[in-house]
């Protein structure tokens, strides 16, 4: 079965229309694949190209860097989602007339170790608010001589070292995302929002890399210097513990989701270096949080004035098409983040 483009519109007419239809008054379709090219038209249609705009942009703050002084006129707004709560009241507000919902990943008060962070619940609350892209923060280890703590990393790719976490939303729990959902992930992270992040941190004189492999590891307990060491062998390049499964999250629910981590120590594989510690991590961040917060309030109203169209477009791509014979119809799921169509097409 080919993969569609659809809006959700476009399903949920052809499924309530066809439905309401006794089988004698039901016209003879036309063949399957005449039907699937017409509705991937009518993706691309004005309709259709509505449901791809840039609406706002949801931040996650991570350890030292979920400031909300960085947004104006802000209130907030206590939600609950089918996976449950998100980690604390997401805040509203703008960044130079840009809507922008932030949500601090450990909560407001650092509450939350990483492996308890509800995750699904923190992008299925943004996407909610119509956020089409998510930026985020975090703190990370150096696991490279040449990115030194202080540095920021675009990060384009990750390792999964973690063991306890949710990392899909189709896991039966909410009933409007049935299926499975296998999602492509060689290319994690959105590459043009990147970009932008990448040019503004240029712009501003940052010591900005950009790219990098994140390792994620499960926490809260840091690394052993044999695990740190393994980890460079890999061609980990940096190490924390929130990038996975955010970006899986963030991937399946069709956002732009891109990541400014800042280096805070060289972990403990560096010899003659003082080892990772809390105390070493806040004090790092304390002095360098400034840089990710200036990439924020330039990059966003970049990010809001330019055209996004295509870019939301493809990652809106049906994350998940089951087929299933049922003698004389195929039963065709197609799924989004809070929308599921069912359509039953007449074989030809």
């Amino acid at each position: 079965m080919p993969c569609l483009n659809l809006p959700w519109c476009s399903c949920v007419l052809f499924s309530r229309v066809f439905s309401s239809l006794t089988r004698e008054q039901r016209p003879a379709p036309p063949s399957l694949p005449h039907l699937l090219r017409k509705l991937q038209r009518a993706a691309r249609s004005p309709l259709g190209l509505l449901f791809n705009r840039l609406n706002e942009i949801g931040i996650i703050g991570g350890t030292g860097l979920d400031d909300p002084d960085i947004l104006e006129g802000r209130t907030e707004k206590y939600v609950d989602t089918p996976y449950g709560k998100p980690s604390d009241a997401l805040i509203l507000g703008k960044i130079k007339n840009v809507n922008c919902v932030l949500l601090a990943r450990h909560g407001r008060h650092h509450t939350i170790m990483p492996s308890n962070v509800n995750y699904r619940a923190n992008i299925w609350a943004l996407k909610e608010e119509n956020c089409s892209h998510v930026l985020v923060t975090t703190a990370c280890g150096s696991l490279r001589e040449e990115i030194q703590p202080g540095d920021l990393i675009m990060i384009d790719q990750f390792i999964d070292r973690t063991t306890k976490r949710h990392y899909t939303l189709y896991d039966g729990q909410c009933s409007s995302l049935p299926g499975v959902c296998h999602i492509p992930m060689a290319e994690p992270f959105c590459t043009k929002t990147r970009e932008v992040l990448i040019e503004i941190a240029k712009k501003l004189g940052l010591q900005c890399h950009s790219k990098g492999t994140m390792i994620t590891i499960e926490g809260p307990r840091f690394s052993s210097r044999a695990e740190s060491l393994m980890f460079r062998s890999w061609g980990a390049d940096v190490i924390n513990m929130t990038t996975v499964p955010e970006v899986i999250l963030a991937k399946e629910a069709g956002m732009s989701y891109a990541s400014i981590a800042m280096a805070t120590d060289y972990d403990c594989w560096k010899e003659h270096e003082e080892t990772v510690s809390v105390d070493k991590v806040l004090k790092t961040l304390k002095e360098n949080a400034n840089k990710a917060t200036s990439i924020l309030l330039t990059a966003i109203p970049l990010i809001g004035s330019m055209e996004w169209t295509d870019t939301l477009h493809t990652l809106k791509v049906s994350t998940h098409i089951r087929s299933v014979c049922t003698g004389d119809s195929v039963c065709v799921y197609t799924s989004h983040i809070g929308i599921c169509s069912k359509m039953f097409l007449l074989k030809s």
